[in-house]
Order: C-alpha cells, then structure tokens, then sequence
C-alpha cells in the first residue's frame, strides 16, 4: 500500500497541479482534490467524505495545500485524516482576514451585518455569515505541519503566521521577497528545495 499525497489548490487553482508534485514523492501516489467547496461549512462535509475515503485506502496521508486550500483542510480535518501537512501560502486566520478586507473597503460590522453581503473592488464579496462561520469554529489542528511563507504576502502578515507556527508547533520558513502566489522560477525551485529537505529528513512528522 503506497503513501498517499493529496495536493489542494488555491483559489483559482486546479487540481491538475497536482503534477507538479509528483517528482518531489516519487514513491508515492500523488493526486489533486478537485473540490468545489466555497465555503468552510461546504468544505466541512467535502473535504471529510474525499479525506475519509482516501485515507482508508494508504497507509499513510500527506497533505499539500495552498492558500484557501490550507484554510478549508484546517477547517476540515484532523490528526485521523492526516498524518503530515505542507502549507504554501496559508490562510490561517479566516476571521483577520475578513476584518483586513473590511477596512480595506471601509465597511463596518454594523453596515456587513445589515447588507450580509457586501461586494469589494477588489473581486473579494465580503459575508456576514461567512464572518460569523469562522468566529464559532476556531482552528483546532495537531497534525505535524511545515509552512512556507513569502516574506511580502499581503493576505497574511508575518505575525499572523507566526503566532500560528508557535501554537501549532509548525516549522516555519520564510521566502525572502516571495509574495502569497509562488510562480517565479525561482520561487518554485525553492518550494521544490522546501519540500525535498523536509521530506527526507522527516521535519513534518
């Protein structure tokens, strides 16, 4: 029974990135979760039946998962699905994020609340519900976990991310100058880098 890589796209993304990733396990079966989630409670039964049904065919399941992805499997999963994660580009704190963009567009509360949803300049629709979703279910995740971050990530600060690290006990690196979306050659060779040491000397679990 081989180990299995489960790549989860970003925003945008697809589950065909998933190839990428296949010369960085090649002893495992590596695939990409095509969900179609745009919601954490979405995700909730989502993410949980695909994750359930792989994780009973290996012996052991990494997660690979990328900026919105990341937010859905923590949101999502738990230590019996997964055995060892790698974040790129995390959201990791749902509830700043919406208060960022909210100030970014000068929105109140008390204006979200009345209108539930509000739409942005920025392409993002801002979600009464979507606010109130993430305030009652707080991450809970203790899988052992490796994030790489750009050092100029505008969706998540670096105290953001830290203080996710120190209370996740998750190892932390930084990409000097890298921005939240890795496509430079250069970016992606030090992802490539990330992934090889870490999984060769087990960092992750």
């Amino acid at each position: 029974m081989k180990d299995l890589i489960v790549y989860v796209h970003g925003k945008g993304g697809s589950a065909q990135e998933a190839e990428h990733y296949k010369s960085l396990f090649p002893k495992d079966e590596v695939i990409g979760f095509d969900y179609h989630s745009q919601t954490p409670w979405e995700a909730k039964k989502e993410f949980l039946a695909f994750f359930t049904e792989q994780r009973g065919r290996c012996e052991h399941l990494t997660l690979v998962a990328n900026s919105i992805g990341a937010f859905f499997t923590l949101s999502s999963l738990d230590e019996t699905l997964v055995d060892r994660a790698y974040f790129i580009s995390p959201i990791v704190d749902m509830e700043n994020l919406i208060c960022n963009m909210m100030q970014w567009s000068n929105v109140t509360k008390q204006e979200l609340a009345e209108k539930r949803e509000i739409a942005t300049n920025f392409g993002e629709t801002l979600s009464w519900e979507y606010l109130c979703y993430v305030r009652k279910h707080p991450i809970i995740w203790n899988v052992p976990t490796c994030i790489l971050y750009g050092e100029h990530d505008n969706l998540t600060s670096i105290e953001t991310v830290s203080a996710f690290a120190k209370l996740h006990h998750a190892d932390l690196t930084v990409i000097p100058g890298g921005e939240h979306w890795f496509h430079t050659d250069e970016q992606m060779q030090f992802l490539d880098k990330w992934i090889r040491e870490r999984s060769l000397n087990d960092v992750c679990g």
